[in-house]
């Protein structure tokens, strides 16, 4: 009797989300409610922000759930500040305690990206143009373009639940 034997690897490789990175200066908030405005979605705070490294670092992440197209929208912050106390390795007359800022990014690759925009459906290239044309004509985004995932690194970062 033959032995058949089935090979899953490229089924489950496929991209099924379009990723467009934001360039923009503006808070979280009013990036969401722009794109809100522009695209007619309804992206809202989700209740706990993306969490790296036990609490090292966090990203602000919107979700909207479009069930009618069963199509979900997320914008998520690619850029984390922290700010942590600097040891003093030379002892001295006073007990001086520096703070240092630390940045971390959701997505190393891209680190000047301020924000992502995953938007989970299989679009044509038409449709990913249109979203990334109402994008663009949002006067407070400096630049958008669209990513490919295939040349990722830390794709894994993007997979939200």
């Amino acid at each position: 009797m033959a032995v058949h034997k089935l090979i899953l690897d490229d089924v489950f490789n496929e991209v099924d989300y379009t990723l467009i990175g934001i360039h923009c200066t503006v808070e979280d908030y009013r990036v969401a409610y722009l794109l809100n405005k522009y695209l007619g979605i309804n992206l809202t705070r989700k209740k706990h922000d993306l969490d790296f490294n036990n609490s090292k670092s966090n990203y602000a992440i919107f979700e909207w759930e479009d069930k009618k197209h069963l199509t979900t929208w997320n914008l998520v912050s690619n850029i984390c500040k922290r700010e942590e106390l600097q040891n003093n390795i030379a002892e001295s007359l006073f007990d001086l305690h520096a703070s240092i800022t630390k940045t971390f990014n959701l997505v190393p690759e891209y680190k000047q990206v301020n924000y992502f925009l995953k938007v989970d459906n299989e679009f044509n290239h038409t449709k990913e143009k249109y979203i990334l044309n109402r994008v663009l004509s949002i006067p407070q985004i400096v630049t958008a373009y669209s990513i490919d995932i295939s040349q990722l690194k830390s794709k894994d970062n993007l997979i939200f639940y």
